[in-house]
């Protein structure tokens, strides 16, 4: 038995949220029941631990005050500690998809591993883990709100193609609108062609006035023509406007 006051959470704990009616619940189990699985600690200083797996249960005892609890001490070191946090919490499938994201970028750098040997180390594929890394890309406030379960996964995925103002203006729309996946990705593509077509009809279209000045001035021009006077005339659609240019001969 460990007394409580001397053992802290884990500082590689993944998980960011804990439910804390979970952790009533759990704790209303463990007082009929008793506590059927230790904890895991390690010794980091002289009667000093720290949680390696366990943490809700260690939060479930502490809110009945429990003084002590049951656990397994082990001989382990920073890096296999936090390893064994991360694994031990992935292994469990209640973690968020920004929380796993974030275990999978410490796994890699604490063990010096490339997304392929990741991949094949947890039985996932690369793409797989690719696309959860792809994540943390995305701006803050995305990132909080799939922490929050305000929004999914695939919602953030879906985000990924804007850049930073364009996610959390959408994603306030989102959230406001309680859009669809299907829905959000149909806006996205439809909001990333509205600007080739604005372009297209900048350049190209000519307003009724303008049609009606250029008209005026070929007539003036076939009138001149028409009297014997040779001309030479250059015409062209700008961004901005519609040039013509005439040349006129001076008289010999």
């Amino acid at each position: 038995m460990i007394p409580i006051a001397q053992i802290i959470p884990n500082r590689f704990q993944p998980r960011q949220r804990f439910d804390a009616t979970a952790i009533t619940e759990l704790a209303q189990t463990i007082q009929e029941h008793g506590l059927l699985q230790p904890i895991v600690l390690r010794e980091y200083e002289p009667e000093h631990y720290e949680i390696i797996a366990g943490e809700r249960r260690f939060r479930a005892v502490s809110s009945l005050k429990w003084e002590t609890v049951p656990a397994i001490v082990e001989k382990m070191n920073d890096d296999e500690t936090a390893s064994m946090a991360l694994i031990e919490n992935l292994q469990r499938e209640e973690l968020t998809a920004i929380e796993e994201a974030h275990a999978y970028q410490q796994l890699m750098t604490l063990n010096q591993l490339t997304q392929a040997q990741l991949a094949q180390g947890i039985g996932k594929s690369q793409g797989f883990v690719a696309n959860k890394l792809r994540l943390l890309k995305l701006a803050e406030p995305v990132r909080t709100a799939i922490l929050n379960r305000d929004i999914s996964e695939r919602h953030g995925r879906a985000l990924l193609a804007l850049s930073t103002d364009q996610q959390e203006a959408m994603l306030q729309t989102i959230v406001t609108d309680h859009l669809t996946v299907k829905e959000t990705e149909a806006l996205i593509a439809k909001g990333q062609q509205q600007p080739k077509r604005r372009r297209k009809v900048t350049k190209h279209s000519v307003s009724g006035d303008t049609r009606v000045a250029v008209n005026t001035i070929r007539q003036s021009v076939k009138m001149v023509t028409d009297a014997g006077m040779t001309l030479t005339t250059k015409e062209e659609e700008t961004a901005d406007g519609y040039r013509i240019i005439i040349d006129i001969p001076k008289e010999s």
